[in-house]
C-alpha cells in the first residue's frame, strides 16, 4: 500500500529540518590504566555532523494488526529485504516498481534476518489505486545529526557517534549500504530533564558534503574525510588513552559551530561490562548544564579527554538524571573501524 512505503529522500527535499541522533552504542571493554605504549595520534573533533546513511536493501519496519501479504508469508519486523524475485533490492520506491512486475502472482523475497539469509513467497495484492503491495511498512535510509569523535590525519578517516545508527521503530541495526556526512550547525537546544531526553536541534547544508561512510556499527559510524575541504575546524593531534575514575573533559558543540570543552568527571570504569556501557560519566560543567541539562541528543560521540589523551567519546544519557550517562573506550571504536556490519 502507497502509504505503507516510508522514505527518508522526501525529507531531503524539504531543505532545513530538524534532527535528532539516537543514544544507543556497543562494545566489549578493556584495561583501565592511563597510559598505552601503543597509542595512536588522533585529532579530537567535536563538532556536530548531519549523517545520511543508505541501507542494504529495504527494512521491514512494521506490520499491520490485520491480515496482508507480508504477514501471510511470513514476514516479521526487523526482516532486511535484499532482493525480489532474483534482482537486488535498491530503495522503496525500486521496490515498489518491482511488486508491479508481479500483477499479483506469487513472488519470491530473498531476506536477512538474525545473521540468516532466507528466502519466502508473497502474493502482492493490488489495492483501490491499482498498485500491488504488501502492506508492509518499510524504509531504505535514516537521517540524523551527531558528533564526529575524532579524525585520523594519517589515514584521513573518521569516527563518529560511538554507537550505531537504529533504526527508530525496529531498533535494529541499519543494514550498511552507504552513506554520507554533511555540515550543520546547531540551531536550538531542548534541554534534558527528569524522564525526558533533550536534543540538539540544528540543520544541514544539503550543497556540501564533508566525507563519505564505510561502516555502520556498534561502536559508531566510520568513514574517510575529505582531504581539501574537510569542513570542520581540526586541532592538534594527541594520543588515545584508557580513562580511569576521575575528572576528564568533553568537546562539544552545542550552539551554533563552537566546539567547546566542558568539565565532566568519570565516575566508573567498568572492566567487564554486560552490554556496550565502558564508562560511567557525570557532567560537572555549570555552563553546559545551564545550556543542555547534561547530556542531549546528539551529543552522541563527543570526545572525552583526560590527561592530554582521547579516551573515549559519550554515547548514553541516564532519562532519569541528564547530568549522567556513559562513554565507549576509544580503542572500542578504533577496532571497530577496521571492521564494519557487512
Amino acid at each position: 500500500m502507497e502509504g505503507f512505503i516510508q522514505t527518508i529522500k522526501q525529507i531531503f527535499r524539504s531543505g532545513t529540518f530538524f534532527l535528532m541522533a539516537i543514544l544507543l552504542c556497543g562494545s566489549a571493554a578493556g584495561a583501565v590504566s592511563n597510559t598505552d605504549t601503543s597509542a595512536q595520534m588522533l585529532v579530537p573533533v567535536g563538532h556536530t555532523v548531519g549523517v545520511k546513511l543508505f541501507s542494504r536493501g529495504v527494512l521491514v519496519v512494521k506490520l499491520p494488526d490485520e491480515s496482508c501479504p507480508a504477514k501471510v508469508c511470513g514476514l516479521k519486523e526487523g526482516d532486511v529485504i535484499l532482493a525480489c524475485d532474483g534482482t537486488t533490492v535498491t530503495s522503496t520506491e525500486q521496490f515498489q516498481s518491482l511488486l508491479q512486475k508481479s500483477e499479483g502472482e506469487p513472488t519470491d523475497l530473498q531476506i536477512h534476518r538474525d545473521g540468516v539469509h532466507m528466502t519466502v513467497s508473497v502474493d502482492p495484492e493490488e489495492n483501490e489505486k491499482g498498485v500491488f503491495c504488501i502492506g508492509a511498512w518499510i524504509r531504505d535510509s535514516m537521517a540524523g545529526i551527531g558528533t564526529m569523535t575524532y579524525y585520523d590525519p594519517v589515514s584521513g578517516t573518521f569516527g563518529a557517534l560511538g554507537h550505531g545508527i537504529t533504526d527508530v521503530d525496529t531498533l535494529q541495526l541499519m543494514p550498511f549500504s552507504s552513506g554520507t556526512i554533511l555540515p550543520s550547525s546547531v540551531k536550538a537546544v531542548k534541554k534534558g530533564s527528569a524522564g525526558g531526553a533533550g536534543e540538539l536541534k540544528g540543520d544541514f547544508d544539503l550543497t556540501t558534503t564533508l566525507g563519505t561512510l564505510s561502516a555502520n556499527t556498534e561502536c559508531g559510524i566510520f568513514g574517510t574525510l575529505n582531504a581539501e575541504e574537510p569542513g570542520v575546524a581540526l586541532t592538534a593531534a594527541i594520543p588515545t588513552g584508557k580513562p580511569k575514575e576521575g575528572k576528564a573533559v568533553i568537546r562539544a558543540n552545542v550552539w551554533g559551530d563552537a566546539v567547546e570543552e566542558y568539565e565532566i568527571e568519570i565516575l566508573n570504569v567498568i572492566t567487564n561490562p554486560t552490554d556496550s556501557r565502558n564508562m560511567v560519566i557525570s557532567v560537572t560543567d555549570s555552563e553546559l548544564i545551564a545550556l543542555t541539562g547534561g547530556i542531549v541528543q546528539g551529543m552522541s560521540g563527543s570526545p572525552i579527554l583526560q590527561n592530554g589523551r582521547i579516551v573515549g567519546a559519550v554515547t548514553h544519557v541516564l532519562v532519569n538524571d541528564p547530568t549522567r550517562g556513559y562513554g565507549i573506550f576509544i580503542e572500542n571504536m578504533l577496532e571497530a573501524a577496521g571492521g564494519g556490519n557487512g
